[in-house]
């Protein structure tokens, strides 16, 4: 199976921690050259510029808040200026909280909506002119959207609608050669897992050793793989789908 990316430019939203910066290392190791964003500039987006430096490829970094609609528009710009053409997105970006349904205000709905909904909407939206032939847009969403989970109805709602909003891409875009998929993580272990105290970990660990098939968390790495591959011309007769990687919940 070929999976080299050798000669693609790629947009990922949100590629400087977790889910997002896999996704960025694993497209450019792959050969690709990709422009990521982040909302502020911290440590995170620093050691991910010096890695990607050791890279071969040119790679980029762009401060922009997805949620903003000016912030969106500088994006593709740079991608257009940088690269002229896109032959993947990946729509990751995306914001969290945990909120009981009963108190959950509007301005926090309408937040998680715009970031997790609205801005692939966008994004993909804005980015059609740029794409280059049989290109393939991919957006991350979750496995939460299929089975609901308290306190984040909010969140579960973008995502489902994040399904919706691929699967009606894919059968009106299909015929242009454009590809939409959705990759829908479960638990990962990444730096929000990190944060607990040893016990905390040790009692998320224990949760999901019973949830999940495979009895443990997932990694970010472990999401970039299917990225990668959706990337790749191998998945050349895939759109439409909800890949999940969630390991068996």
């Amino acid at each position: 199976m070929n999976l080299s990316l050798d000669g693609q430019n790629v947009l990922v939203t949100g590629g400087t921690r977790g889910i997002g910066r896999a996704i960025v290392l694993a497209v450019a190791t792959a050969g690709a050259n990709v422009i990521t964003c982040h909302r502020n500039d911290t440590e995170d987006s620093q050691s991910l510029a010096r890695e990607l430096k050791s890279v071969p490829g040119h790679h980029h970094l762009v401060k922009a808040d997805i949620g903003r609609a000016d912030d969106i528009e500088r994006l593709l710009d740079e991608c257009r200026s940088r690269y002229g053409t896109l032959n993947t997105l990946v729509n990751n970006a995306g914001v969290i909280s945990h909120i009981p349904f009963a108190e959950l205000a509007q301005d926090e709905w309408q937040r998680v909506i715009d970031t997790n909904l609205t801005a692939p909407f966008l994004i993909a939206q804005k980015a059609l002119p740029l794409l280059a032939e049989k290109p393939s847009i991919i957006n991350v969403g979750s496995r939460v959207a299929t089975v609901g989970l308290a306190l984040r109805a909010h969140y579960t709602a973008s995502k489902a609608g994040l399904i919706g909003l691929s699967r009606s891409m894919a059968k009106e875009l299909g015929p242009k050669g454009i590809r939409v998929n959705v990759v829908a993580p479960g638990v990962i272990d990444t730096e929000e897992a990190a944060r607990l105290t040893p016990e905390e970990y040790e009692a998320l660990q224990q949760r999901y050793r019973h949830m999940t098939a495979l009895g443990r968390l997932g990694l970010p790495a472990e999401v970039a793989s299917v990225v990668v591959f959706l990337a790749s011309p191998e998945s050349s007769y895939l759109t439409g789908e909800i890949i999940h990687v969630d390991g068996g919940i």
